[in-house]
């Protein structure tokens, strides 16, 4: 689904260019390197698993700009499970590793990065790049930080109208919100500036780690939250944690990322997460053929996706409006 903002013409021509520019670099070309060099890549994860579907359309990605794993390039792994105390030992044992660039895939994965380096180049997917201080500004950031915003705050309120077109009797919305997490603040302005308009009270409910979730779930009880509004991706322990109790308590939810949809909830908009993994591996190209990420521009997404489980609507005794299913990029049964 794209951005509302962006008309078919735009679409159309960003399509075009982001065709031209593929075509622009042969595979042949794509990893031109020194004679016997093997790059060394860090990927530092929270969210996701190396298997999972975004780290692997990174790999993929690479792969078709010519860098082959065993001959000119080496990926190491660096999973944190979910566990932010995780992030730094691992940032700090690819920085010993002397790896040739970091991939982070969140803001708190970047910052672990950051923290153990300031010299190797970090591709980062961050929410807000410049609210949280990775870098200065987004068309020039300097430093060793480049990378891609998903945009999580800015789409809140995009995110909120979805969500009472889908299911209008909604009134009470907890949002689960991080204080840890820098740009949920941003989040929660943008939640409270919307809401009026439609009619909706938040319920901000802040939420530290899968220990905090029983608090949180008696909180929503106390506050009669009649639907979930989740922008924090949590671990998968953590998800189902919160998926069970949602349909336990027949509360509707909204999250930023779609991994919760098809394990139960009900509907996300955001953007394509393996999509973003993937522009990331042109950053990796461009940086390993010499680019400093200080001069690569911060890119932000011009397509979103909006996912609805059926099934689970179904279950909670809703009707998705047919105008809001056939906006949706995908449909689950």
């Amino acid at each position: 689904m794209s951005s509302p903002s962006l008309t078919a013409i735009e679409r159309r021509t960003f399509l075009g260019s982001l065709a031209l520019s593929v075509l622009a670099v042969p595979l042949a070309a794509g990893a031109q390197s020194p004679a016997g060099k093997v790059w060394r890549i860090g990927v530092l994860t929270i969210l996701y698993p190396p298997d999972a579907e975004p780290p692997q359309a990174l790999r993929q990605r690479l792969r078709e700009l010519g860098y082959v794993e065993g001959q000119n390039i080496v990926i190491e792994w660096r999973d944190a499970q979910g566990r932010d105390d995780r992030l730094s030992p691992l940032a700090v044992e690819l920085v010993r590793l002397k790896v040739d660039l970091i991939v982070a895939d969140v803001s708190v994965a970047t910052r672990a990065a950051m923290q153990a380096t300031s010299t190797i180049p970090i591709v980062a997917l961050t929410a807000d790049a410049v609210g949280t201080g990775l870098v200065s500004n987004l068309g020039r950031p300097g430093g060793n930080v480049t990378g891609l915003s998903t945009m999580l705050s800015e789409l809140s309120a995009k995110r909120l109208q979805l969500f009472k077109e889908a299911v209008p009797k909604v009134s009470h919305v907890a949002v689960l919100w991080n204080p840890a997490t820098p740009w949920h603040e941003a989040m929660l302005k943008e939640v409270d500036a919307a809401a009026p308009s439609l009619r909706l009270q938040p319920l901000p409910i802040a939420v530290r780690s899968r220990s905090d979730l029983e608090g949180v779930f008696a909180a929503m009880t106390k506050g009669r939250a009649d639907a979930l509004f989740v922008s924090e991706t949590m671990s998968i322990d953590a998800r189902k944690q919160l998926l069970d109790f949602a349909a336990k308590s027949r509360l509707p939810t909204m999250f930023a990322n779609r991994v919760y949809v098809p394990a139960g909830g009900l509907m996300s908009y955001g953007v394509n997460f393996p999509e973003m993994f993937r522009q990331a591996a042109v950053y990796v190209d461009k940086i390993l053929k010499g680019a400093k990420p200080g001069d690569l521009p911060v890119e932000q997404p011009t397509k979103f996706e909006l996912v609805i489980n059926l099934k689970t609507a179904k279950a909670l005794g809703l009707t998705i409006p047919q105008s809001v299913i056939v906006r949706a990029d995908e449909v689950i049964q």
